[in-house]
């Protein structure tokens, strides 16, 4: 019988998605879900993107240039000029989805075995686009009780070795929904500058910070132009995370038409997905002043619901849309899977991702979940009471 690759076989389960088969037996028992475990916000789509995609006329949908359609690209560059990142339309790719910024970003720019250092818990999937390019990922730890804040720099000093070849953050961070301040980044700039590393900044969330805070891009860091390289999505800012369109930014000309070379060995990013992002940048801000007082609802009453359950944690998020919780059980994952498939409340039960999909470190985030709170405040109000009557009869409660 032919063998899977080694490549196939160490690359990871989706932490986010691992446990789509319980809760579908779940489904099957009749029984109603609440879906905390993927950044899938129930926000409608602005309705000028739809629109956009309703009302084409092309007779054919064409390839697109393999950078995306210029059109897009040009407006793009004046939307980031307007919030103040100087970039033009030719240091922007357009990519299927954040997903493909980042394998192209790492493939354009860290060799095999070479190594990226990366803040945990982190976005899970950095884990499996680096496994995929070959990458290994190193890294550094932060901790719940700091509200998961960017480890001391002298953490990222002690693994910087010959084969380190930049630094991921996600800002703000999924999964903990912690806030990076310019403060922090410029400390993580002095190490970029110091070891000529590469600076890589998912800022997909950029629009979702919280209290009065305000987001700092990487971009806008002075005199790393060409260490830069930013991630970016319309599916969270425009709450149309199937369109599939994303972009890869960078000062950086090299990086730029590296990362085209397999920009053109895919063809091009979806054409319907151009239309409706390029068409979102004409989103009233009325549609974000609504969306950001329906997050800081949901997400005031989850973390007072959370940290009134007996013996759970959970900090306050300043951005993006996840919080990660400890809570007083002997192990997330089991509780997360027997959650699912062997409670129920009222005839319903929650799926969230057990946070150790989020460490690279072994034997870190055991008690911790990530929870989205991306479901209307009526459905996160019986998704926590839920959840609470789980924890009092957990068999594997530590409390």
């Amino acid at each position: 019988m032919p063998t899977i690759s080694r490549k196939g076989q160490s690359m990871p389960a989706s932490p986010i998605r691992r446990l789509v088969p319980y809760a579908e037996e779940a489904w099957k028992k009749g029984r109603k879900v609440y879906h905390l475990n993927i950044g899938q916000p129930d926000i409608k789509t602005p309705e000028v993107a739809r629109n956009a995609v309703k009302n084409m006329t092309e007779k054919v949908i064409e390839y697109s240039h393999s950078a995306g359609n210029e059109s897009y690209r040009r407006k793009l560059a004046a939307f980031y000029q307007g919030i103040g990142i100087q970039v033009d339309h030719t240091e922007i790719l357009v990519t299927t989805g954040g997903s493909e910024a980042i394998s192209f970003a790492l493939m354009s720019t860290v060799d095999p075995d070479e190594e990226v250092i990366v803040p945990e818990p982190f976005y899970a999937n950095y884990n499996g686009f680096s496994v995929a390019a070959g990458v290994k990922v190193v890294p550094v730890t932060s901790n719940i009780e700091s509200g998961f804040a960017l480890p001391p720099i002298e953490e990222f000093e002690k693994v910087i070795t010959p084969k380190t070849r930049g630094i991921i953050i996600c800002n703000p961070n999924n999964p903990t929904g912690y806030l990076y301040s310019r403060e922090e980044l410029e400390m993580l700039g002095e190490i970029v500058r110091k070891h000529d590393l590469y600076l890589f900044s998912d800022e997909v969330y950029r629009e979702f910070c919280y209290d009065g805070e305000s987001h700092f891009s990487a971009m806008d860091l002075k005199g790393l132009e060409q260490h830069v390289v930013m991630f970016d999505s319309v599916s969270k800012r425009y709450s149309m995370c199937g369109v599939r369109v994303g972009a890869l930014i960078s000062k950086n000309k090299e990086v730029i038409s590296t990362a085209l070379k397999f920009a053109q060995a895919r063809l091009s990013p979806p054409s319907y997905g151009q239309v409706a992002g390029e068409a979102a940048l004409d989103t009233p801000s009325s549609y974000f002043e609504e969306v950001y007082d329906e997050y800081i609802e949901r997400r005031d009453f989850m973390v007072k619901a959370l940290n009134r359950m007996p013996g759970v944690i959970c900090p306050t998020p300043k951005g993006a849309f996840y919080t990660v919780v400890q809570l007083p059980v002997d192990d997330a994952d089991r509780f997360a899977q027997w959650i699912l498939s062997e409670f129920e409340y009222k005839n319903q039960t929650v799926m969230m991702a057990p946070a150790s999909g989020f460490y690279s470190t072994p034997g870190l985030g055991k008690q911790e979940v990530r929870i989205a709170y991306v479901l209307k405040k009526e459905d996160l109000v019986l998704a926590m009471e839920t959840l609470a009557e789980a924890l009092k009869v957990y068999p594997g409660r530590t409390i």
